[in-house]
């Protein structure tokens, strides 16, 4: 017995015990998440803004909070995650980084909610 859902949905079949496989559409999508580069925004206690790349923001965001990510938080902890920006690969995220950094903290505040593109296209035209 095969149960299909919606494209881009879940399919299960009576041969996996019912339990949901994603489908091709699904897998292919978070293999492409997988290799997505982020630019993120961390609000230190100073109240400064530290801006930094990765992979996988959680783990990076962990590692400033650890004490063993950027020598600039260790001496400035963090206080939170203010925000993330997905760019499609280290290139775009490392130039995104950079056009961040020469913002003032007002203007960085102002890109908090917006997405990757968005960011994208007022930063790097």
């Amino acid at each position: 017995m095969v149960i299909a859902a919606a494209p881009g949905k879940f399919h299960c079949s009576a041969t996996d015990g019912g339990v949901p496989n994603p489908s091709p559409r699904a897998r292919a999508a978070r293999e492409r998440a997988a290799k997505r580069w982020y630019v993120y925004l961390i609000v230190c206690r100073s109240g400064a803004i530290y801006t930094g790349i990765a992979r996988d923001v959680a783990a990076r965001y962990a590692q400033h909070v650890a004490g063993t990510g950027a020598r600039y938080t260790r001496g400035n902890p963090p206080r939170r995650l203010l925000g993330r920006f997905a760019c499609p690969n280290q290139s775009v995220a490392s130039r995104l980084e950079a056009a961040i950094k020469k913002l003032a903290a007002p203007a960085k505040r102002k890109l908090v909610g917006k997405s990757g593109i968005a960011a994208r296209r007022i930063l790097l035209g």
